[in-house]
């Protein structure tokens, strides 16, 4: 038996596959692109800009002061982490998100929180006052030793 070689492709059969070729990575690439989350995206862009931006601004979490009333007889920290906890869902959790403990000229403690964690936590026994945390500059020329932050 003679294996009689393949005819090769005739140039305009090579130009027809190379124009369907061109033609079908056009069309995909002129297809719109969507992703996972075009849903949420869908549910966002039905408000009004201002509504949008204030939903998307209490789901950012922002460095926050949580001032609470003195424990007595227990440790302040402890005391912060169950606190925060009962909101974050557990002490793991709270430990992650403390950034720090105040415990000598007030009592309390700064995490990370969006605007629904702040109100579930002043809804929390013994929080007196949850207030965002602030940079303040001093007056006169910009230097890093006149930049004061209230973490």
């Amino acid at each position: 038996m003679n294996a009689s070689p393949s005819p090769s492709p005739s140039p305009s059969s090579s130009r027809f596959l190379l124009f369907v070729s061109f033609f079908v990575v056009v069309f995909f690439l002129a297809l719109p692109v969507t992703s996972i989350s075009a849903p949420m995206a869908d549910e966002h862009a039905k408000l009004p800009p201002e509504e949008a931006e204030a939903e998307a601004e209490a789901e950012e979490a922002k460095v926050q002061i949580v001032y609470v009333d003195r424990p007595e007889g227990a440790d302040p920290e402890e005391f912060h982490i169950r606190t925060l906890g009962a909101v974050l869902g557990s002490e793991e959790a709270a430990k992650e998100a403390v950034i720090y403990h105040y415990m000598h000229a007030a009592s309390g403690f700064s995490a990370k929180l969006t605007l629904k964690q702040v109100e579930e936590l002043q809804k929390q026994a013994g929080v007196l006052q949850v207030v965002p945390s602030r940079t303040y500059q001093l007056h006169g020329p910009s230097t890093a030793t006149q930049r004061i932050s209230i973490i």
